[in-house]
């Protein structure tokens, strides 16, 4: 293994771990594997070969070029990658490369990869893909189905449920970064109201907002949702658009920024000038269930729980009547992650567990109030990672 001191100089911040991290991480998965009966972990997404290498690039853009990482359940990893990306991953984390001159249409890696894969089957001969939950696979279809020809007697599978194990539970690292995205994103909340007026476009206030949060030290900002409208909005994941606000409006605007990849995901609301009652209300019921929530969010709990404590505050008031799906999801890697805060997801919480709490509520004529905080299950009960918007809406000028 070469220790990450000893590793090539470059200027960027990958990886954002030792390589204790990405060895528990490893050995964790290997006891999943074991539980699972799966031989390996063959994975293609972005979030998944980053949590297991910390190799980060905007190279994934590119739809051109597949990236296999494979995980065995005994050994070390071995990365099958266009030749472009060798630069990058050696000497790193990761020893065994293995390259070919992509893009190769005809056999683009297939063959390498089936070569590769075929070493490290054991007795059980089944391989575990991202095929489930929340998962998906970033290799064309063609290319699936001739790696499952040339791997005739092996059994590919769904691994999400082995994958999901392994990253719902975040380490004290990964935490850390969550919460830098959570405290830089809140700052920029915070500063909100001393820049945002009425006249300016939803559009320019998101643009400065993004700026700000990148100034204060997030990586990048890859969801920023918006919605305004007199006495309320109808919907909170739209980009943001030229609609000037006025007198009356309420404003949320939803982001998901990161760290080192890590997201905070939550929104804030505000009113501009003399706000209706009804909105103003509507805002304190998200916020007291957010409150139950959060309270609800202990160790042991089932994500249908959480549901059920926010429903028990907003069904009085007829909060049930919106198009959400749920109250709140997992968080990490990625904007959203399993579990979803719902009726009937039996999935229960567990320390180390990252989540939203997002409930809302449908008021008014078409009107909608979504109100969001980020929490991390531990062994005494759930910790804010956001701080906690205040009761009573923000006012803008």
């Amino acid at each position: 293994m070469i220790a990450a001191a000893h590793r090539p100089g470059r200027e960027t911040e990958f990886p954002a771990f030792g390589d204790s991290e990405y060895e528990a991480r490893l050995l964790r998965a290997q006891r999943a594997m074991r539980a699972h009966r799966m031989d390996a972990l063959l994975l293609t997404s972005p979030a998944n070969f980053r949590y297991f290498t910390g190799f980060d690039s905007q190279f994934w853009e590119s739809p051109t070029r597949p990236w296999f990482l494979i995980v065995p359940a005994a050994g070390r990893c071995v990365a099958v990658i266009p030749e472009i990306g060798e630069p990058v991953l050696s000497g790193g984390w990761i020893e065994d490369l293995r390259t070919w001159p992509a893009p190769q249409p005809a056999d683009d890696g297939i063959s390498l990869l089936a070569n590769a894969l075929v070493p490290v089957t054991g007795r059980h001969r089944r391989i575990g893909m991202e095929m489930g939950r929340e998962s998906s696979l970033r290799m064309p279809l063609v290319d699936f189905f001739e790696l499952r020809d040339q791997l005739r007697h092996i059994d590919l599978v769904d691994g999400s449920p082995c994958i999901w194990e392994l990253r719902n539970i975040k380490s004290p690292a990964e935490i850390a970064h969550i919460r830098t995205s959570c405290r830089v994103v809140g700052d920029a909340f915070a500063a909100l109201p001393e820049r945002a007026r009425a006249g300016q476009t939803e559009r320019d206030i998101c643009t400065g907002l993004a700026i700000d949060i990148l100034g204060r030290g997030a990586h990048s900002v890859p969801f920023l949702g918006c919605g305004s409208g007199p006495g309320g909005y109808s919907q909170a994941i739209a980009s943001p658009c030229g609609r000037k606000l006025v007198d009356g409006d309420v404003l949320v605007i939803d982001v998901g920024a990161t760290t080192h990849g890590y997201f905070s995901d939550f929104d804030r609301n505000y009113g501009v000038g003399r706000v209706a009652d009804e909105a103003l209300r509507a805002h304190e019921l998200v916020w007291l269930a957010t409150e139950a929530g959060i309270a609800a969010a202990v160790p042991g709990a089932r994500a249908s729980e959480l549901h059920e404590a926010m429903m028990k505050v907003l069904q009085p008031a007829a909060g049930r009547g919106n198009n959400v799906g749920r109250m709140g999801h997992g968080l990490g890697l990625q904007l959203t992650e399993p579990p979803s805060n719902k009726a009937g997801d039996t999935s229960v919480l567990l320390p180390g567990m990252v989540i939203t709490i997002e409930p809302s509520m449908a008021y008014g004529n078409g009107k909608v109030m979504v109100h969001e905080e980020n929490v991390v299950i531990t062994e005494s009960g759930p910790q804010l990672l956001t701080r906690r918007a205040p009761r009573e809406m923000p006012i803008l000028g």
